[in-house]
């Protein structure tokens, strides 16, 4: 796809940011996760869920701060990475194992019904070098990374709502963050290795187009991604102890100072929606802070299910 100069006009690289003077705190301490924790995500009903609770190939759910369990134990040696909700309520897990998208109902999860009964594969494609991060349209279309860390290369997939796979595009850096904007019409997807960000015009049948270079960065790595109710892009910056927050325009415009080194993904929750959840590996632990608006996410969850967050 043809990268077009106003979008080089928007990238960014080695742009200083404001230092935002905000407290982090941990949520869940040390080692209660794997160092491969990852794929935080909120609920309507405000519980947090994170894989590799305890041991790899797990769910585990965080019901408030200091407090984590697990939900289960994925079969055949799946083991999850990104999580996402649809409107629902019903989860959606990257199985980078197996090469899936599996799908919890959002019936056995409200209901404390035996959640391995309820467990299906939604998508599956052997095609696939490891489906990584998920992004989710408000009308269920669900678009994933998929990097080959070996190669340096990746791919991005695209899967429809009757759980088909599209190859959107191949050959692409290390494919990592994946995120909506929150009126639907953009596509954010980070480039781990080469430390781009990519943006792409979206249309309501999850077609993209008009591939403009978002933010570029000099140094450390890319994680996980999500945007705010206003359209910041809040990007997990992996090897720099930090989560940047990046304006619908590229504009590098805050960098929240972490606790750990290598957080690999963040999801907004609370009470009003403005907490932020960072999962970090080595601690094999939560942190949070607060940020200036609500995720997209949880306006889209709790206008739509009428929830409250307990945590």
């Amino acid at each position: 796809m043809k990268l077009t100069l106003i979008g080089l006009l928007f990238a960014v690289s080695n742009v200083a940011a404001k230092n935002a003077t905000v407290e982090t705190q941990d949520w869940i301490k040390d080692g209660v996760f794997t160092q491969g924790v990852e794929g935080p995500a909120v609920d309507a009903n405000g519980r947090l869920f994170a894989v590799n609770y305890g041991q790899e190939g797990t769910i585990g759910m965080v019901t408030r701060q200091g407090h984590a369990q697990m939900l289960l134990k994925l079969p055949n040696g799946s083991v999850g990475n990104g999580i996402r909700f649809d409107k629902q309520g019903n989860m959606f897990i990257a199985d980078y194992v197996n090469h899936n998208v599996l799908r919890i109902s959002a019936a056995a999860l409200r209901k404390d019904l035996d959640i391995s009964k309820h467990l299906s594969v939604y998508a599956h494609n052997s095609n696939m070098n490891q489906p990584n991060d998920l992004a989710m349209m408000d009308n269920g279309i669900v678009f994933a990374s998929d990097p080959n860390w070996q190669n340096n290369t990746g791919n991005l997939w695209r899967i429809d709502t009757d759980g088909s796979t599209h190859l959107v595009e191949t050959n692409m850096g290390t494919t990592n963050g994946v995120a909506v904007s929150p009126d639907n019409k953009t596509l954010y997807v980070n480039e781990s290795v080469q430390r781009k960000v990519w943006r792409y015009n979206l249309d309501a049948d999850g077609n993209v187009a008009n591939k403009q270079l978002h933010i570029a960065f000099s140094d450390f790595g890319l994680d996980g991604m999500r945007t705010d109710a206003q359209g910041n892009l809040y990007i997990a910056r992996y090897g720099a102890g930090m989560v940047v927050v990046v304006s619908p325009r590229g504009e590098l415009i805050e960098q929240i100072n972490l606790k750990g080194q290598y957080p690999t993904n963040v999801a907004f929750g609370g009470d009003d929606g403005k907490s932020v959840f960072v999962t970090m590996q080595k601690r094999g632990a939560i942190e949070m802070f607060k940020a200036n608006f609500a995720g997209r996410n949880f306006a889209m969850s709790v206008a739509d299910q009428g929830a409250k967050s307990p945590l």
